[in-house]
């Protein structure tokens, strides 16, 4: 028997409506929550701070510096400029919850 991956992604809309339903709220509330949410987390990462969500997990503002790579097709050189990224590494109850 083999696995087969489910490609629902979870969007705005979701995560809103699921609110709703969840803490008994209007849509414009469980919006206006969210969008908090979120702007209070791009935020923190814009200033270089980590974020941290209990049983979750972190993220945090990894910096590149600039390296030389290699275009695929045509194996030409080419700069990499320096930049900043955003990783997330998942708490290892959230690990845990989705294995299996």
């Amino acid at each position: 028997m083999s696995k087969t991956k489910t490609s629902k992604t979870v969007t705005r809309a979701d995560i809103v409506k699921s609110m709703v339903v969840d803490i008994d709220t209007s849509i414009d509330n469980a919006s206006a929550v969210l969008e908090s949410v979120i702007d209070t987390l791009c935020s923190a990462l814009k200033n270089g701070t980590s974020v941290k969500i209990s049983t979750f997990g972190t993220f945090c503002v990894n910096h590149k510096n600039e390296r030389t790579g290699r275009n695929p097709k045509t194996g030409e050189a080419a700069v990499i400029s320096a930049r900043r990224v955003v990783r997330f590494r998942p708490s290892a109850i959230l690990k845990k919850s989705t294995s299996g």
